[in-house]
């Protein structure tokens, strides 16, 4: 056996003991009058006179944290996970069953003290407990020095070990709910209306990511997990809900990274008779409020992977051009044709994205070909700028800027620049290096908009398998007209790194996807695929 399971047979020892005293290892239930954080907001700026004389008497539980023997007197410490309530025992003052649990308790076990409130001589607010109940045997110990682990994957794979012990982890998960309770309080004022739509569809689409396949076995039919709303949010703006939003889970089948994970939150809205300028504004408006209401006193500035970032606004907007230029230094004029971007990308060792010949039956030279039999020419200048801008641009830009006007190659679902037709009125915010949201004037010419779905299949054909497919029953709703609206995603997981300064998306996701545990790992003594005897 491993010092581990010869720790977890003790504990056992122990339940079976109670069980034999007819102790109950887990009632059923628990009346109790406040926690130890309640305790210590109500009563920990009293001193001793005034809790002697109010005498108040509690039932407190909490997850036993420490304990310190003193001959006749224990020392014992309560904890609910926000803070700790000292149990002063004096062993005579317990009552049998009491004396007889106080022998059997681990680190771990929940338990309800009963007993008068007060300080002790060194000043500390403590129950003067009289009876003790258990509330939950722990039957494994603890991690010990948890902040000391080397294995990180560890505190992914058994997040509830690690918001036991790390009180940063608990504080990233507060900041995150207190996050979108903020979103929620600043749409629902400005008249959004918080809605629900499918998460597996028969057509995925609104954003360019391979999806999730499942199959509905009463209806014999192929489904996708979303990868984004956007489409059916945009339904519903047809149907005359002219603001509407949606913090949903979106599913990708790709990769995963410190910025990555397949299934993620995000906040979708969509505002009619507005564009992207209008929400550039907005997105400035939110993400501000959120910094102040969540950072208060921090004059806008957070830490985040060791850097500080402003978000005091304005926050700059640039095109990918105007990026390159800002940023890594590419002329100007390099920027305006194929050609010179390609010229860009060999000067500085860059392979240029396959995807931006292939559809265009153009080759690695960049000189163009005709285009296969039947296939749409993809031009190739918009791929190559946004990649471009992606290898050189993205991890630079640490605090808040809006890059926008995005190639029409890649913008499938945004209206086009009426005074430069190669671009679209679309922005992406950048902050720590990351997107953080998207958004673009909605295009809503039904005719334009299938043309696209066209193009976007022949980037299938061509290899693409994250160029959208063709939603026949969406180009239908844009049939009986949208009105000009803006619409815009903004990643959850991503805006709490930036507000908790977590440095991987793990680090905010209470249990990211891992892959499953060897077997032999993790099962109880005794479980045939745990390892133990």
């Amino acid at each position: 056996m491993s010092e581990l399971d010869d720790q977890i047979a003790v504990r056992r020892a122990k339940r079976e003991r109670l069980r034999a005293r007819g102790i109950e290892a887990f009632p059923a239930r628990c009346a109790h009058d406040a926690e130890p954080f309640e305790v210590q907001q109500r009563w920990g700026g009293d001193d001793a006179a005034s809790l002697d004389a109010a005498a108040v008497r509690l039932r407190v539980p909490g997850r036993l944290r420490a304990r310190r023997d003193q001959g006749k007197l224990a020392f014992l410490d309560l904890s609910d996970g926000r803070a700790k309530v000292q149990l002063f025992v004096r062993k005579e003052k317990l009552d049998e069953a009491s004396r007889e649990l106080l022998d059997d308790l681990d680190l771990g076990d929940y338990l309800l003290a009963e007993g008068t409130l007060g300080r002790t001589r060194a000043g500390e607010l403590s129950i003067f407990a009289e009876r003790l109940t258990l509330l939950a045997k722990a039957l494994r110990p603890l991690p010990e020095k948890w902040h000391g682990l080397a294995d990180v994957e560890a505190r992914y794979r058994q997040r509830y070990l690690d918001l036991i012990a790390n009180e940063e982890s608990r504080r990233t998960f507060e900041i995150r709910a207190r996050l979108i309770a903020g979103i929620r309080r600043f749409l629902d004022a400005r008249g959004f209306l918080e809605v629900e739509t499918p998460m597996m569809q028969p057509v995925p689409g609104g954003a360019a990511a391979r999806p999730f396949v499942t199959h509905h076995n009463a209806l014999d039919l192929e489904l996708f997990l979303r990868i984004a709303p956007e489409l059916y949010l945009k339904r519903l703006v047809v149907g005359g809900l002219h603001r509407v939003y949606e913090i949903n889970r979106n599913f990708r089948n790709e990769g995963i990274s410190t910025q990555h994970n397949p299934e993620f939150t995000m906040l979708e809205f969509y505002q009619a008779y507005s564009d992207y300028h209008q929400l550039m504004d907005l997105t400035e408006q939110l993400i501000v409020e959120l910094v102040d209401e969540i950072h208060p006193g921090r004059d806008r500035k957070l830490s985040f992977k060791g850097k500080t970032i402003d978000f005091a606004p304005p926050w700059p907007r640039w095109t990918m051009a105007e990026a390159l230029q800002q940023l890594a230094g590419v002329a100007m004029e390099r920027t305006t044709t194929s050609e010179g971007l390609l010229d860009e990308f060999r000067a500085r060792g860059i392979e240029p994205p396959k995807e931006a010949f292939a559809a265009a039956g153009a080759t690695p030279a960049g000189t163009d070909s005709p285009p296969p039999a039947g296939s749409a020419r993809v031009p190739l200048h918009g791929v190559l700028l946004s990649s471009l801008f992606e290898e050189l641009c993205e991890e630079k830009l640490d605090g808040p800027a809006f890059i926008i006007d995005h190639p029409v190659e890649i913008s499938p679902l945004s209206k086009q620049k009426p005074e430069d037709p190669r671009f679209t009125e679309r922005f992406e915010l950048y902050v720590g290096g990351m997107e953080v949201a998207n958004a673009f004037s909605e295009l809503n010419d039904p005719d334009v908009q299938a043309e696209r779905f066209r193009t976007q299949l022949a980037a299938r054909d061509a290899g693409d398998a994250e160029a959208h497919r063709f939603d026949h029953d969406y180009v239908r709703a844009l049939e009986h007209a949208m009105p000009p609206a803006g619409g815009e995603g903004i990643g959850i997981d991503r805006l709490t790194m930036l507000l908790a300064d977590r440095a991987s998306i793990r680090d905010v996701i209470l249990f990211p996807l891992l892959r499953p545990e060897a077997a032999g790992e993790g099962g109880p003594p005794g479980d045939p695929d745990s390892g133990g005897v």
